[in-house]
């Protein structure tokens, strides 16, 4: 495998690897800087019901992602197999490596600008009234019982997990 090659695929790995997991922020237990260290109104409630649901969240980061690792990939790809059947010119190497950068980078773009992940319906009471909250999360976060709710701003809740999951099998 030739130098350049080694480093294009070192260097889409790196890339790839790089992805988040989309929706990761929204958990019920993730805070944004600007919500640390002040005081926050919170209740108790009584979880009655836990349901699975699916939300739809941003994938952008990871779309982006895709095509800048597509488009390095295509680059490198167009550049070694236009120099190679172009008999090593500099020009057909070049010009190769520009068609498959944009090549690449189409392929990227492909990737979804949103997906869905796992969230949680949490059907719970409050003060007497009966109230639903639909999260980010894994359905082992929660059980039924009591929990803490948290509100950051008006309208928002965040019931906080009141129970482990167990640990994943690598």
């Amino acid at each position: 495998m030739k130098k350049q090659t080694k480093v294009a695929v070192i260097s889409a790995c790196f890339i790839l690897t790089a992805c988040q997991q989309p929706g990761a922020n929204l958990g019920a237990n993730v805070y944004q800087a600007d919500q640390l260290n002040q005081s926050q109104d919170a209740k108790v409630i009584n979880i009655l019901s836990l349901s699975p649901a699916k939300v739809e969240v941003s994938n952008a980061q990871n779309q982006r992602a895709a095509e800048v690792a597509g488009g390095v990939l295509g680059a490198v790809a167009g550049g070694l197999i236009a120099g190679n059947v172009g008999g090593g010119s500099v020009g057909t190497g070049l010009g190769g490596a520009a068609l498959g950068g944009v090549g690449g980078a189409a392929a990227g773009s492909l990737v979804s600008s949103s997906t869905l992940v796992d969230g949680v319906t949490i059907g719970y009471t409050e003060d007497g009234g009966l109230h639903t909250s639909t999260q980010v999360g894994e359905m082992c976060q929660f059980k039924t019982g009591q929990a803490l709710v948290v509100s950051t701003q008006q309208n928002e809740t965040r019931v906080q997990p009141n129970a482990e999951c167990p640990p994943k099998n690598s």
